[in-house]
């Protein structure tokens, strides 16, 4: 337990193992029969690996006990075992002792320990700040638009805020939000707060601190990630307002596809919300989905995926190698070779993950490829958006999202640094040689 990344791990696995603990107690359903132990850990894994995919339904399977400890566990995964342990040190003791720093630092991506303390203390104030303007929001449109209670209205926009702001993609309602599709007082929320908590609290704080000009010029992994951020917020509306205009978009008013398909194209950056049925989708739509997914959003945030800086890294990378070029140069800045190899890593492995899960699903159930494809890929980039599949699994299949879900939230990297403790330095290099690549 020497590792940061190992105690990380450690920890996400704890508080899914205490999340499910507390989902079988009888009050948690509403039958008051009590859960059973599958659909007990497979909802308390989505919900602290801020994934979103369900096996019974949220709405109504869950109590009002259970749903707080859905959103609770979303929270607590959102914010990071490490963040919150060290936050409750602060509080208690005002210090925080180097290894604490350390674990804190493997968890919100931090780049030294003298700010890991302002890291923790900005994690837990942002979070807080914009769930509650989203909660605010969401909560007067239900009183004003669908005539809910007081307390019900604040209930539902705290659970779908923070839902959102951690890209959890859980909803109080059994069509997830389709009944929603059209109304921008709900969506627009809603997509403010996934883009916000998916860009990662790195750039954020570096955005803040530009805006308040204690910043003249951006790093490089902000600039990265703003831009490529920027390309997929419009590429991926953009695609599905042309694949799906004669499809599942064909019976709204313009205003309303343009809505439908700005929130389709934003949620698998890794929100896991849903306006429209993707048991309906064009396979086209799926496929374009699927890659979205895969890329996930921003470093140290609350998205899933392999993470747009990865992305970028190898794109460029791949446009140095066709160039001819020796160093790969991304904004006037040379990348270490250590970065190109960890993007590769983290790409390659998650490929890895990808494959073996669908391969064995695809050799064990009845499903076809690109439902099973998609179901995995929501898995292991914890996006919890579904075609309908994860419930009819059978109990080895949804073990399998479990197990994918808990590596996709601690990510390929942590979990390489988990298993080996220490760093191989070779004292001596080998002769060089080179195969044929092709």
């Amino acid at each position: 337990m020497r590792s940061p990344a190992r105690v990380v791990a450690s920890s996400f696995a704890l508080a899914l193992l205490v999340g499910t603990a507390l989902l079988l107690v009888p009050a948690a359903t509403q039958s008051g029969v009590g859960a059973g132990v599958l659909p007990a850990l497979f909802t308390a894994t989505s919900a602290v690996c801020l994934t979103g995919l369900i096996v019974v339904d949220t709405a109504t399977y869950w109590s009002g006990y259970g749903q707080a400890v859905i959103v609770a566990l979303i929270q607590v995964g959102g914010f990071g075992i490490m963040t919150m342990a060290s936050l409750i040190g602060l509080v208690l003791a005002n210090r925080i002792g180097l290894r604490a720093r350390l674990n804190a630092a493997a968890e919100v991506r931090t780049s030294g320990l003298g700010d890991v303390r302002s890291v923790i203390v900005g994690v837990v104030r942002t979070s807080v700040l914009i769930e509650a303007v989203v909660a605010t929001a969401l909560a007067a449109r239900f009183v004003i638009g669908y005539d809910e209670s007081v307390p019900r209205a604040v209930w539902l926009g705290v659970f779908h805020a923070v839902s959102a702001f951690n890209n959890a993609g859980f909803a109080l309602y059994s069509d997830n939000l389709i009944g929603f599709a059209d109304d921008p007082w709900i969506c627009v929320p809603l997509l403010v707060a996934v883009v916000l908590g998916g860009i990662g609290f790195p750039v954020l704080f570096e955005i803040g601190r530009h805006l308040r000009g204690r910043s003249r010029r951006w790093s490089l992994h902000t600039r990265l990630t703003v831009t490529v951020t920027a390309v997929l917020l419009v590429l991926g509306p953009l695609l599905v307002l042309a694949l799906e205009w004669r499809h599942t978009l064909s019976g709204h008013p313009l205003g309303a596809k343009l809505l439908i398909a700005t929130f389709q194209g934003v949620m698998p950056r890794t929100a896991g919300f849903n306006s429209v049925d993707y048991a309906q989708m064009d396979e086209a739509t799926l496929l374009v989905t699927d890659v979205l997914m895969f890329i996930g959003g921003g470093s140290g945030g609350t998205a899933g995926g392999i993470k747009v800086t990865t992305f970028a890294v190898l794109l460029f990378v791949i446009a140095a190698e066709v160039r001819g070029e020796k160093s790969v140069t991304i904004f006037d800045r040379r990348i270490d070779p250590r970065v190109q190899r960890q993007a590769l890593s983290v790409a390659l492995i998650g490929v890895a993950l990808v494959v073996i899960p669908t391969l064995a699903l695809l050799a064990g159930t009845g499903f076809d490829l690109n439902a099973l494809l998609f179901e995995v890929i929501s898995a292991f980039a914890t996006v919890g958006l579904s075609t309908g599949i994860t419930a009819q699994l059978p109990a080895w299949g949804q073990l399998i999202l479990v197990v994918l879900m808990y590596l996709g939230r601690i990510g390929p990297i942590t979990l390489v640094s988990a298993l080996a403790a220490r760093e191989n330095n070779r004292r001596f290099e080998r002769p060089v040689e080179r195969p044929f690549i092709g």
